[in-house]
């Protein structure tokens, strides 16, 4: 039978829509891409935002309504987040949560007897160990994203993530350890450690996120480790050091900052200061020369002023990131903040969004015309258009190169000789 899977969200969910293909693969359904058609869609959801869960319900009736005989699935955060809403949801023959997602399979194979509709939902409990999801390959990609970690401690007063995924739990490095092992032997050549709380790797245990690193770094075959997404305050000064001293980790850090006010971070929930940002950013420059550093911005958090605003807007100024992900708050029924009410209207938020990317945009467009003339290793992912091949550098700069498909998997020493809109185009050297 063919299995289409269509994932929603974040790159852990990418991660584990990877491991469902493949437990399928291993026990005789194949792969098929949602244009394609299949008998059986599984809809991996996200519920970070409202208009995620909207998006997911869609993708559930779209399916069904264009392939009324097959079998659709819905697992992931929505259902694990909102249950009832999830089972409501008739045009879904399955719905499972993202904690026993691991039973795919075996519901599957229980409807199919006899398609009678199953909602089986477990609940996270705290002291649940980290559920299996190691990878064998990537699609055939060089790069692959692994899950280390998974669940938050941390209860951001706008975020309904901690209900969805639980509390922090994560991977044993042996099992890593055997994982990149396998992923190398697959051809893949960097590995992108990912989590939902990615930085509390090692929570409670004699571990932390470096270590995992070194783990991937002493791999053969490996040539890169890169991290996800981050939490500014877990990113300590012996982290920093430990981090320093492996050759294939990337220094490209995606450091969550949310606001670069303080009134605003405190209303958040989140556990640093604007000050203590800006000195972590200060203290990675330093330590990792050539660095980059991206993050996420929102705008018109709950009753967010001009003034509160316009300092954020300073703020992600005066750091200089080279990329930013800017959006406007949507709350979130379940959250503490959503308690409080959004005084801010949908028109300013969507001004001040535009306001902000506008400045992000001019810092990223710096950034990249301030690459010309200086030359990076790119590891070659994919073939391009016009005999191109294309890339990133090690801080993650996006660059295109003329080369052979036979070369994907390989760095090559390129001079970057334009800035692009997407990608820098380079010479090799």
């Amino acid at each position: 039978m063919k299995a289409s899977i269509h994932t929603l969200g974040c790159k852990v969910n990418r991660a584990e829509s990877e491991y469902i293909a493949q437990t399928l693969k291993e026990n005789g359904f194949e792969i098929a891409s949602c244009e394609s058609g299949a008998d059986i869609f599984i809809i991996n959801s996200c519920t970070v935002t409202s208009t995620a869960d909207k998006k997911t319900r869609q993708t559930v009736r779209h399916f069904k309504r264009l392939y009324p005989n097959s079998t659709v699935v819905l697992t992931g955060c929505y259902p694990q987040a909102f249950p009832e809403k999830a089972s409501a949801l008739e045009d879904a023959d399955i719905v499972l949560g993202n904690n026993n997602n691991g039973e795919l399979l075996h519901l599957l194979n229980e409807y199919l007897k006899d398609k009678k509709r199953i909602v089986e939902i477990r609940r996270h409990e705290n002291g649940e160990g980290f559920a299996p999801c190691s990878l064998k390959s990537f699609g055939g990609r060089v790069r692959a994203f692994v899950k280390i970690e998974d669940g938050c401690n941390r209860f951001c007063s706008y975020c309904i993530i901690p209900m969805s995924r639980g509390r922090v739990r994560s991977k044993p490095l042996e099992e890593l350890k055997s994982e990149a092992a396998a992923l190398a032997a697959a051809g893949v050549k960097e590995i992108v450690l990912v989590g939902i709380n990615l930085s509390a790797y090692g929570n409670g245990e004699n571990t932390d996120i470096a270590d995992a690193v070194r783990v991937c770094a002493d791999t053969p075959g490996i040539l890169r480790v890169r991290l996800g997404s981050l939490e500014p305050d877990h990113i300590t000064d012996e982290i920093i050091s430990k981090l320093s001293q492996i050759n294939e980790f990337c220094p490209q850090f995606h450091i969550s900052l949310q606001s670069g006010c303080d009134r605003t971070l405190k209303n958040m929930n989140r556990h640093y200061t604007a000050a203590q940002y800006a000195l972590l950013c200060e203290k990675l420059r330093e330590k990792f020369k050539g660095c980059t550093l991206t993050t996420d911005v929102m705008v018109g958090f709950n009753d967010e002023s001009e003034d509160d605003f316009l300092q954020s807007l300073e703020f992600v100024k005066t750091i200089g990131f080279e990329k930013v992900h800017v959006f406007p708050y949507s709350e979130r029924g379940g959250t503490a903040a959503s308690r409080r009410g959004d005084s801010v209207s949908k028109a300013e938020k969507e001004r001040r969004a535009a306001v902000m990317i506008d400045e992000t945009e001019k810092l990223r467009r710096s950034f990249l015309e301030n690459q010309e003339g200086k030359s990076f290793f790119v590891l070659a992912e994919a073939q391009a258009e016009n005999g191109y091949l294309k890339g990133y550098t090690k801080n993650y700069i996006p660059v295109k190169f003329r080369g052979d498909k036979s070369e994907i998997g390989c760095e090559a020493q390129c001079e970057i000789i334009c800035a692009g809109d997407e990608y820098c185009e380079a010479k090799r050297l």
